[in-house]
């Protein structure tokens, strides 16, 4: 027998630790994170009374791979546009909290002696929030409906991008060892340039090949096709200097855009499981119980730093963006932990060799012992909140109810027509710039060396740049055509004379801008033939701009990035029975609107909605009932309730979560049933000349009515008869088949026991 792998012998210890810790942690009812921490303490070096792993290195490769998968599925929950409409409040908040609580880790950091790397890393680890912890304990608690919920998420997914800029920057600082103010300028700008580079040619790309190839993609073409690109955004993010972390999360990111992306989320489900377990159990096998024992007050002092800071700073920064104080006490003590982005961050410090070697475990120590603490807080949140309100003053009692929804902003949305238009304007240029500019740098970087390096001559350089021209000619006509043509510069344009001038100095800087980037494709090129080159790019940025092929292409372009990045949202909006404006527009108000899908098990089913009275009952009014592709919008009391039913209802937080138990009463309450306990079996009897049976009809017994079984087939004469009419009639020595449930077959049995002969044959079937 072959020697086995300690690869496949450490990946077998360390599943089935985790496997039987996990389900003990179930059964505690406790987070699974902390049993995968758990089983790696257990598994790994340091604990000497179980089994260890052999070769941690090997462990390492598979805890990166988690990370990789983790950040991907992170990505697909993300999206970009996701980060667009979460809407100041998140914003607010959570740049508020991250900025704090860096702020607070750094200068506790630093009061406790340690290195100014030690305390930068730190703040980032305290100022992250844990996605998985506070998704699972909402969703437990059944308060993953309500409007501070909807909040907090938001403000995940704002944080989720803060950390992986953290990660960029922490990783550069590593490296350079020093904090340059120019230096920390010019890597944010470089990471927002790739950004906004790998979403607009993914969007462009990506969707377009899979609605192309859509037909041969099933679901093990589809998860290979997935896997593959998310690999190879991680080796394209390494070789640009990136980690592969920010390469998996970018991928993530884009395929969350495309309607694919449920199904596409469901098939990597599993594996991001897998080696998510196995990261979290490497994260335990970092755990040196000697550290934490020698460093528990750190541990105690950092946990109080973190549950104390972030309850106050994030309900402070939701109370300043606008929200309600009872919403800002919920959102903030939701917020009072650390989580699986501390972990990476302190992986990354520990794999870049610039945190202390105690930091790992003590930073695994706290997020322990606030986790544990999340459901507490949670439940704690309304008693501090009726606490809080008995004493804030009269004076007051705008922090209580919230300012986002007394108006303010419709003075500040009373945009003039030149701010609209310069907005449009700038977003244009801007995003067409960074196009041009990729171009030219891939033209740089590998095109054109790659040209010369086979065709040294003139030819290899007016082929570079005809094919760099021809690469920047479509986006170069919309950087300068795009809003000429809108309502707000014709409004200003007839309004004002004295605008007129304004206008054109737009578009000769647009023009100017062209020209620019033409003259950075052509001088590298030519560099001593300068004055040309100026009438040249003037003659090809006319060309461009009034070429009738250009402007196809450039339009063409444009359609199919802007069909590919509103396809899935067009079709969620058509599914959806209420306007996301109008759902906003109730949030201020604070009227709810939420989904809430009947289950098959649930007592509404069957019913009326005038019988359930959910407006008396509840306190909610129901708006729409979506059934597949039909929607019944403001229905009446006659609408009755059907299996997967989605009622779409309105109104408070409280009404809404009262609802929901009402509908689901039944699976909440009752255990987990999910299979008939009522079997049907199946039993024959002969028939015996001369009794009541023999020669009457089927039709005549009637045994759906009588005994709720029925006759499936009938032996006569050594044939077997399946198909038989009603009308057949019954003769001496026939075999009857019966079917039903255990207690109906006995009840013909007794029915017709004195005239037919039970041939104790009795056996389960499957029911049909």
């Amino acid at each position: 027998m072959g020697h086995l792998p300690p690869l496949v012998h450490d990946l077998a210890l360390i599943l089935i630790t985790a496997g039987a810790v996990t389900i003990l942690f179930k059964w505690l009812k406790q987070p699974v994170v902390l049993g995968y921490i758990v089983a790696g303490f257990l598994a790994g070096p340091n604990f000497v009374f179980f089994p260890s792993i052999t070769d941690p290195s090997n462990i390492n490769i598979w805890a990166e791979i988690g990370v990789i998968f983790l950040l991907f599925a992170l990505g697909l929950e993300f999206s970009f546009k996701k980060l667009m409409s979460v809407g100041g409040t998140a914003f607010v908040a959570s740049v508020f909290a991250l900025g704090s609580m860096i702020a607070i880790g750094y200068i506790a950091g630093q009061l406790m002696g340690w290195s100014s790397m030690n305390s930068i890393f730190l703040g980032c680890m305290i100022s992250m929030s844990s996605t998985t912890i506070i998704i699972k304990t909402l969703t437990d608690t059944g308060q993953q409906k309500q409007k501070f919920a909807g909040i907090v998420f938001a403000m995940l997914i704002v944080e989720d991008l803060a950390a992986i800029v953290m990660m960029v920057l922490l990783s550069t600082f590593a490296v350079s060892r020093q904090f340059e103010g120019m230096e920390l300028v010019k890597n944010i700008i470089v990471l927002v340039f790739f950004l906004l580079i790998w979403f607009i040619v993914g969007i462009y790309l990506i969707p377009t090949l899979l609605k192309r190839f859509q037909q041969y993609l099933n679901n093990e073409t589809l998860l290979v096709v997935v896997i593959g690109l998310c690999l190879g955004m991680v080796l394209f993010a390494s070789s640009a200097g990136f980690s592969s972390a920010l390469g998996a999360f970018v991928m993530g990111s884009i395929l969350a855009e495309t309607v694919e992306m449920k199904r596409i989320e469901h098939l990597v489900e599993p594996l991001k499981n897998l080696f998510g377990a196995v990261f979290f159990v490497s994260v335990g096998m970092m755990i040196v119980p000697d550290i934490i024992a020698g460093h528990i007050g750190t541990i105690l002092i950092i946990s109080g730093i973190v549950v104390f800071g972030r309850l106050f700073f994030a309900t402070l920064g939701v109370s300043v963006s606008g929200q309600s104080l009872k919403v800002a006490v919920q959102s903030g003590f939701c917020l009072a932990q650390i989580g699986e982005f501390s972990f990476i961050i302190a992986t990354l410090g520990v794999s870049l060799g610039v945190i202390d070697d105690f930091l790992y475990p003590v930073i695994v120590a706290v997020s322990t012992l606030t986790t544990f603490g999340t459901p507490y807080f949670i439940k704690a949140s309304t008693p501090v909140y009726s606490m809080l309100e008995r004493r804030v003053p009269a004076k007051w009692e705008r922090l209580l109810k919230g300012y986002s929804s007394e108006g303010y902003e419709a003075t500040v949305n009373r945009k003039s027509d030149w701010n609209l238009l310069l907005k449009k304007v700038l977003r244009t240029v801007v995003t067409y710039t960074l196009i041009c500019l990729s171009i030219l740098f891939i033209s740089g970087r590998f095109f054109r060396p790659w040209v010369l390096s086979e065709m040294p001559s003139l030819w290899g350089r007016l082929i570079v740049a005809t094919a760099t021209v021809l690469a920047l000619a479509p986006f170069l006509r919309t950087l300068v055509v795009r809003r000429t043509r809108s309502r707000e510069f014709r409004k200003l344009w007839t309004d004002n004379r004295l605008n007129r001038t304004g206008l054109m100095m737009l578009t000769v800087a647009r023009y100017l801008i062209c020209l620019t980037l033409v003259l950075a494709a052509l001088v590298p090129l030519f560099p001593h033939a300068t004055a040309a080159l100026f009438i040249v790019s003037m003659l090809i940025v006319a060309f461009i701009v009034w070429s009738q092929t250009v402007k196809k292409q450039s339009r063409r372009i444009e359609r199919v990035f802007f069909e590919n990045l509103n396809r899935k949202e067009r079709m969620e909006e058509q599914m959806t029975a209420v306007r996301k404006q109008t759902v906003k527009d109730l949030l201020d108000k604070d009227i709810h609107i939420e989904e809430i899908v009947v289950s098959q098990t649930s007592p509404s089913v069957g019913k009326t909605l005038g019988e359930l009275n959910f407006k008396q009952v509840t306190g909610v009014n129901v708006v729409s009932v979506i059934r597949g592709p039909k929607k019944i919008n403001i229905p009446d009391g006659h609408v009755r309730l059907y299996p997967f039913d989605k009622l779409v209802v309105a109104g408070s937080d409280d009404e809404i979560q009262t609802c929901l138990n009402r509908i689901d009463k039944y699976r909440r309450a009752g255990g987990d049933e999910d299979e008939a306990t009522h079997h049907i079996v199946l039993a024959n009897y002969i028939v015996e000349a001369g009794s009541a049976l023999a020669g009457k009809t089927v039709r005549e017994l009637n045994t759906r009515k009588r005994t709720m079984c029925m006759i499936i087939g009938i032996d006569r004469d050594g044939h077997s008869i399946t198909g038989f009419p009603a009308d057949m009639r019954l003769e001496g020595d026939d075999v009857l088949w019966i079917a039903g449930e255990k207690e109906a077959v006995d009840v013909f049995g007794d029915r017709y026991a004195d005239t037919a002969t039970d041939a104790a044959h009795d056996k389960h079937a499957t029911p049909s």
